[in-house]
């Protein structure tokens, strides 16, 4: 079993009633609400807690990229991708590392992010997870302008371009609907021959398919709570079993909030306003009808969500949930050592997860804080996490197709 510490990096200073006044990441103003100051100690304390988290010991870290959006500033987490890459290699850690969003439908630089990528996997000498989700719909559609008929086309799209650059021997033209180049020859390419791909999703059926038929990981991001999105992860492997696909655990990266105190109660007090501030100024920001512009979604989507909602959760009223209903649906997992242990175990039993990120940081909470729970979950979640599932699925019975090949372990 793979765990990964993974974080957003949110302004984490926002006031009290944002939720209230600031209804749309789209529209919300940065000069009203931002001091320079804080925005850096926000970027370096990100950057601290990522080579925390490597340090500790977690298998990987993650990050994801968002575009114009108050609760994740990282438009190209590929930059602050590249000083970790730099400062794990420095210090001889062979922490694996995930970007797990250069969202491909949106994107009209699609060689760019093929170069970056193969630039970063060369500075980790091959420890990089490539991401490609196909988009938030507000970020492709409403700030990015792309047409949301457009989205999932540029996304097929893109992806082909990425995948030829980084292995053709040659050069070759490439002449499609979004990019047209007469000479397709990137310097430098990739350390691995081939760079593992998770594919970052939230349960479309048509999306599945496209992960299931390229061989690449569904990576579910459980912000609505799996007690309420279970029945996505036997929708995957009931699609997996269809297309002839084996049910290898490492198929599926499973990412949940959690947070980690000495006792239950230490862990509410500690991290529940944080917790809460998290998801209430976050995800609660985006309106539903941001998340499915028409034209955006395919008709096997369109129909699934028609048919029920209910792979939505806890969203609709994010914005307005309180802690007891984020903790209550697991949205965020919070408390002592063994009450996330024992929670954490079920969901990975339970659904077949090979690869668990953790998500370690929510709203405003402070570095300090944010390295307890990082270094809590290290030294006294992930050992036993790790004995449980090698018990479960067998150490030797599985092997993970999807992990990056310039790792010594």
């Amino acid at each position: 079993m793979k765990v990964l510490a993974f974080q957003q990096l949110p302004y984490r200073h926002l006031p009290d009633d944002f939720a209230e006044k600031y209804n749309s990441v789209v529209k919300t103003p940065y000069f009203e609400l931002v001091d320079s100051k804080l925005m850096h100690q926000d970027h370096v304390h990100f950057l601290d807690e990522m080579l925390h988290a490597a340090r500790c010991g977690f298998d990987g870290i993650g990050l994801t990229e968002h575009s114009q959006a108050s609760y994740d500033v990282l438009p190209n987490p590929n930059l602050q991708l590249a000083a970790l890459a730099y400062a794990t290699q420095s210090e001889g850690l062979d922490t694996a590392l995930a970007c797990l969003g250069r969202a491909l439908g949106k994107s009209k630089e699609p060689l760019r992010i093929a170069e970056e990528y193969a630039v970063l996997d060369q500075i980790s000498g091959g420890r990089l997870i490539a991401g490609f989700p196909i988009s938030l719909s507000y970020d492709s559609n409403q700030n990015q302008g792309i047409p949301p008929i457009e989205t999932r086309a540029r996304f097929a799209e893109n992806i082909q371009l990425i995948d030829r650059a980084h292995k053709e021997k040659e050069p070759f033209a490439f002449n499609g609907t979004f990019s047209k180049h007469p000479h397709v020859n990137i310097w430098p390419r990739p350390v691995q021959p081939n760079l593992p791909v998770w594919s970052p999703a939230v349960g479309n059926p048509h999306t599945l398919g496209g992960i299931l038929d390229r061989n690449q990981v569904f990576l579910y991001l459980s912000w609505f709570g799996p007690k309420l999105t279970g029945r996505v992860f036997k929708r995957y492997w009931d699609m997996a079993e269809e297309r002839g696909r084996d049910r290898n655990p490492y198929r599926l990266s499973f990412l949940q909030c959690v947070a980690v105190g000495e006792t239950d109660e230490e862990a509410h007090r500690e991290y529940g306003p944080h917790v809460k501030a998290g998801f209430n100024t976050g995800l609660g920001c985006i309106p539903p009808s941001s998340l499915g512009i028409p034209g955006y979604m395919d008709i096997r989507g369109v129909e699934a969500i028609t048919k029920d909602p209910g792979d939505f959760g806890l969203f609709p009223k994010m914005r307005t949930a309180t802690y007891e209903e984020i903790v209550d649906s697991q949205a965020c997992i919070v408390g002592g050592v063994d009450t996330v242990t024992e929670q954490l175990l079920e969901l990975v039993k339970e659904h077949r997860i090979g690869n668990l990120l953790l998500m370690t940081q929510h709203g405003s909470m402070p570095t300090e804080l944010t390295k307890k729970n990082i270094s809590l979950l290290a030294e006294k979640v992930m050992p036993r996490l790790r004995e449980e599932w090698e018990k479960t699925f067998g150490a030797d019975d599985w092997h993970n197709h999807w992990w990056p090949t310039g790792l010594s372990k």
